[in-house]
């Protein structure tokens, strides 16, 4: 097991905004130049606090709200929690489906959204029965909360969030089955807060350019509430398009950033002739995998160190991590434990030794305490202190290196064949740009391995076979390879493997 230091705990959301000068800048906006100070943002979470009471907030409710990333969204999220109440941030790109899905599921008391009312959510607002509150920029203060086009008047007293207040309650992917409910508690995120900002030592003097979307850990936990610990200063487009990044991220001194794979291959793809920020200092990757040929050419790119993270939502997000020079970085390693313990188990629970691979399990601060009115899922995620995380992985000299989810592993004929391995191998090929590996069903074997790709350039799949069988063993190589337009993902970039197959057999392939 790799053992963590224990970050300071107990401490409620509100703490955010003790680690920063009052005068300095906590947020800036690069479409327009805005800037907010500490003492801007801390004044406009307590006024919004007291009109969300005087709406009838009160400490356990939940409260759901769909916003674009900006000042407002974390202002409003952090009013919620100064309440004692719960968050459920919902994805704005939502279908009406999807927003009754989790409207029905979270039951919130209100539904924060942009004072256009959104189609989609607005219909599902009316179908479940959930009453909405429409938010509205204001110009030099905190945004109006409108019922029914008019603001809600007056402030009311509240009594403030606990460390073991629900603060955040958010979903699973549900890659293999219904999204479940994650909450995590004020205390949880707070831990996770502080393990960011220790392991990659940020300060008052960094600057976080957010890529990532607010409703999501990573962007919420790790480019926002950990710069913010540091007294640092965060900054928010309300809409990032790669091409304006560079520019954006040169005027704003960025010193760091964390996106996941797919991004940060967007966001090189259309860089620019002056390049990275001269003031970075490095650049981080979580969310899915980091293959090394994305790996090499970040870090020729940004000029800095590329530090593969391993986060998920039930540990408030980071939980291994590269370390910052001099510590070594190792590809194809999800790094260090980083504010959580590691072990890796069998399937009856028995801890295994360094080198032997198995089932990835955490405990520490950050980890919630079970799924919400799912006590089945929660007997099966946790063993006493320890949480389940469904990965497989090995622990070498403190490093871990994942192999892929257990339930998405591929059996050979008896043969556990890690998909990972083989998205490798085709990424390593000039042409393929994403990949994608599933197992299908046959007769003989049980399952096979096949794969998707996207390709940059024409190549023919059964090229791509072939190069599979120079740098994998015979019964890893894909029996099929279909070319793809697009791979699906989440909105923060991981695959769903089982449901690519679907997409498959959609007609939209060719291999």
């Amino acid at each position: 097991m790799a053992d963590a230091a224990a970050p300071a705990a107990g401490e409620t959301l509100d703490a955010l905004f003790g680690g920063g000068q009052p005068a300095r800048p906590a947020f800036v906006v690069p479409d327009d130049g805005q800037v907010l100070s500490y003492s801007e943002m801390a004044d406009r979470v307590e006024t919004l606090a007291g009109r969300l009471a005087a709406a009838g907030v009160r400490r356990g409710d939940r409260v759901a709200l769909t916003l674009p990333n900006s000042p407002d969204f974390v202002q409003l999220l952090l009013a919620i929690t100064l309440l004692g109440a719960a968050a459920a941030p919902l994805n704005p790109a939502y279908t009406e489906p999807e927003y009754t899905f989790y409207l029905e599921d979270v039951a919130p008391r209100l539904l924060l959204m942009p004072a256009g009312m959104p189609p989609a959510a607005t219909a599902a607002a009316a179908a479940t029965g959930t009453a909405v509150l429409g938010v509205a920029d204001v110009a030099g203060g905190p945004p109006d909360l409108l019922r029914d086009g008019e603001p809600v008047s007056g402030r009311a007293g509240f009594a403030r969030g606990t460390p073991d207040d629900v603060a955040i309650v958010l979903h699973t992917s549900g890659t293999t089955s219904r999204p479940k409910q994650v909450p995590l508690l004020q205390r949880n995120l707070m831990a996770s807060t502080r393990n960011v900002a220790a392991h990659f030592r940020l300060g008052p003097d960094d600057v976080s350019f957010c890529v990532m979307p607010l409703f999501h850990v990573h962007g919420l936990v790790a480019s926002t509430f950990a710069a913010l610990s540091a007294g640092g200063t965060v900054v928010s487009p309300r809409r990032l398009t790669p091409q304006r990044f560079w520019r954006q991220a040169r005027e704003c001194g960025t010193t760091w950033l964390s996106a996941g794979p797919t991004l940060h291959q967007m966001l090189l793809d259309k860089i620019d002739s002056e390049g990275a920020p001269g003031t970075l200092r490095f650049v981080r990757s979580c969310s899915s995998a980091l293959s090394p040929e994305l790996l090499h050419r970040a870090e020729n790119a940004y000029g800095v160190p590329m530090l593969e993270s391993y986060g998920m939502t039930e540990a408030s997000h980071q939980m291994a991590a590269n370390p910052l020079p001099p510590g070594e970085r190792i590809p194809g390693s999800v790094g260090v434990s980083a504010g959580t313990e590691l072990g890796i188990v069998d399937a009856t629970g028995r801890f295994l030794a360094a080198g032997e691979p198995g089932e990835v399990v955490i405990r520490g601060p950050g980890v919630m305490s079970g799924y919400v009115n799912n006590p089945k899922a929660t007997a099966e995620a946790f063993f006493g202190p320890w949480f389940r995380t469904g990965d497989r992985g090995v622990l070498r000299d403190g490093y871990l290196f994942l192999e892929g989810r257990i339930k998405e592993m591929i059996i050979r004929g008896g043969e556990n064949i890690s998909p990972a391995e083989i998205e490798q191998a085709l990424l390593a090929h000039p042409a393929v740009t994403d990949a994608v590996c599933f197992g299908v069903p046959d007769d003989k074997y049980g399952e096979l391995p096949a794969a998707a790709v996207t390709l940059s350039s024409d190549v023919e799949p059964r090229e791509l076979i072939g190069f599979c069988r120079e740098r994998l063993a015979a019964f890893k190589v894909p029996a099929v390879i279909h070319v793809l337009p697009q791979i699906p993902r989440t909105a923060t970039g991981k695959v769903q493997r089982r449901r690519v197959g679907e997409f498959v057999a959609s007609g939209q392939a060719t291999g």
